[in-house]
């Protein structure tokens, strides 16, 4: 098959990394091999590109660099904060990465009507409140300082993994927040949790990320996350017109079509417009009468990636939490296909997968 890069569609599960950044790695993966922790020139090499990386992701994110820690996944950073904050709640929009060990450490859902975050009336104080910040699933947005009063618990955390170089970060404040590398043009195996509460380390062995977690750091796979970082943060406002062109035309495609809808904010508003809003770049689309792992089985073969949700969850039977806390029907949401729209997608891309949704719906809809 040939891989066309400007018809790949599912930048929500990862990126491709950014020229830039594969250059700046490239040489941690030869000469520059030392050790961050040694105290030789090879090691204090690799120490001042990590030191670097750290206070590239501070400046896009918003952090200062003391507040930045290193680890292998977002996944990883999720767990940590969760696991030393039990017995706290998290919202139902979350992902695998939040709602596994939350369920696993006793946390409750939040309840919720539709989109908005309703908190339980009176109770114990908690100790934390998990709230995503970008849905990896329809690009929803729920602004971390709305819905709850700091007297109903310790602690905010955030995974902000898909809000990387989407949105602002700069005054989007909580107590511990999750970036991805891959999610924003930098390379796999490297993530960071942010912030100014201490926490217990999470692996012993070694005086690694100031005793928090013990480990001979991926040197170049941090190197590639900072300057990601830095360009995405450089890039937000580009990529956000971009992603917003390309939504559009995907969707002027689909208007002759019928029985379909938008999941999530049914619009691409401004993060600071509202404490809920959306990103143009994930369009979650469910197409009543079709399955949505037959769009995507027919448009891979066809050259197109797209996905039917979330990539850590794909291989599941059972219907998005996600979705169905959302309030979409059952019938609805078997047939959702998830497009997410990136640096490298052309218009005239965004138009042929607009067109192939629409013929291949006709003609699933005809066969059933």
């Amino acid at each position: 098959m040939s891989f066309q890069l400007e018809r790949y569609f599912d930048y929500a599960a990862t990126t491709p990394i950014d020229e830039a950044v594969r250059a700046e790695m490239l040489p941690f993966l030869g000469e520059a091999f030392g050790n961050p922790n040694s105290t030789h020139a090879w090691g204090q090499r690799t120490r001042a590109a990590v030191e670097l990386a750290r206070e590239r992701i501070a400046e896009a994110t918003g952090w200062s660099s003391e507040c930045v820690t290193f680890t292998a996944s977002a996944t990883e950073a999720n767990n940590w904060v969760i696991a030393q904050h039990p017995g706290g709640q998290m919202s139902p929009f979350e992902h695998e990465a939040v709602r596994a060990p939350g369920l696993a450490n006793g946390y409750s859902v939040i309840p919720n009507d539709g989109l908005e975050l309703l908190p339980a009336p009176g109770g114990s104080r908690l100790p934390l409140v998990s709230k995503i910040l970008v849905s990896n699933e329809t690009g929803t947005v729920w602004n971390p300082n709305s819905f709850f009063e700091a007297s109903t618990h310790d602690f905010i955390h955030s995974d902000a993994s898909q809000a990387l170089g989407r949105i602002d970060l700069q005054s989007t404040t909580a107590d511990f927040m999750t970036f991805s590398s891959h999610k924003s043009y930098g390379p796999k195996g490297a993530a960071a949790l942010a912030t100014g509460n201490a926490l217990n380390p999470m692996l012993l062995g070694g005086e690694q990320e100031g005793g928090l977690r013990a480990g001979t750091l991926n040197v170049a796979a941090i190197v590639g996350f900072g300057l990601a970082a830095q360009i995405a943060a450089q890039r937000r406002e580009a990529d956000w017109q971009h992603a917003e062109e390309l939504r559009a035309i995907v969707l002027t495609e689909l208007e002759h079509v019928s029985d379909w809808r938008i999941n999530g904010v049914d619009a691409a508003w401004t993060y600071e417009s509202s404490p809920i809003s959306n990103v143009p770049h994930i369009l979650s689309l469910s197409f009543l009468g079709v399955e949505g792992e037959t769009l995507v089985i027919e448009a891979d073969a066809a050259g197109f990636a797209i996905s039917a949700g979330a990539a850590c969850s794909s291989g599941s039977t059972e219907p998005s939490h996600v979705l169905t806390a959302m309030g979409v029907p059952p019938e609805w949401i078997r047939g959702t296909a998830r497009i997410s729209f990136g640096r490298y997608n052309s218009k005239e891309a965004a138009r042929a997968l607009g067109h192939f949704l629409r013929v291949s719906l006709d003609r699933l809809r005809q066969k059933s």
